[in-house]
């Protein structure tokens, strides 16, 4: 049994896509912009808004608009990240079953900070004790780098014995592989068993209430 649970946020423990699809779109369509499908952004998530944003932008950032369009974005998902984002299915209990066992629980996302916090804050106000989003203006790199896991750590007061990261992507297994740390790898995410097989996952589970039988 492990301690300490390291979790990514995006499709580990909330279910996202929709309202991130939306921001996307809202933002292209005020600049006249091709829109995208719910499953073409779901491949564009993962490592932060921005680059999701340079995957969606015609051009990417050498748009000349790239940068109007990506404000355009934050302002739309700072005010609709909770239109329809939820908790899949089990995971509130498992966090607080977890959390009962005397587990410590973190969660590490490429998010905003401010949306990740805010996020955990409405959805797992009393299972989540520490929230990371991405600060590199803090000196923080995004995942994979390992640096939102050691913050996580650091904040809980704890160290690498005995702490898993669990999260849902390529990023995931790569982050959790730069920290040091185990990897359980989900599979009711953003990706499928054969894309994570590719990228090095070793550990899945198909529902929640696997992790407490790890």
């Amino acid at each position: 049994m492990y301690s300490t649970y390291i979790f990514d946020l995006d499709g580990t423990l909330l279910d996202t896509l929709d309202d991130l699809a939306a921001s996307v779109n809202d933002a292209l369509r005020q600049y006249d912009m091709p829109e995208h499908s719910v499953d073409a952004v779901r491949h564009f998530v993962g490592n932060g808004v921005r680059l999701l944003m340079e995957r969606a932008v015609p051009g990417g950032a050498s748009h000349p608009q790239f940068e109007e369009v990506f404000a355009a974005f934050r302002r739309h998902y700072m005010a609709h990240a909770q239109d329809t984002t939820k908790p899949y299915t089990g995971i509130p209990q498992v966090l607080s079953a977890l959390r009962a066992r005397g587990c410590r629980v973190a969660v590490v996302s490429n998010k905003m900070m401010a949306a990740t916090q805010e996020l955990c804050r409405h959805f797992f106000p009393n299972t989540v004790e520490v929230a990371i989003g991405e600060d590199e203006a803090s000196g923080i790199r995004k995942k994979p780098a390992p640096d939102t896991v050691d913050a996580a750590l650091k904040a809980l007061g704890v160290g690498r014995e005995n702490a898993v990261y669990v999260g849902d992507s390529d990023v995931d297994i790569a982050t959790a592989r730069h920290a040091g740390l185990p990897c359980i790898s989900v599979l009711w995410g953003f990706r499928d068993r054969s894309f994570l097989l590719n990228h090095g996952a070793t550990t899945f589970i198909t529902r929640p209430d696997e992790l407490l039988q790890l």
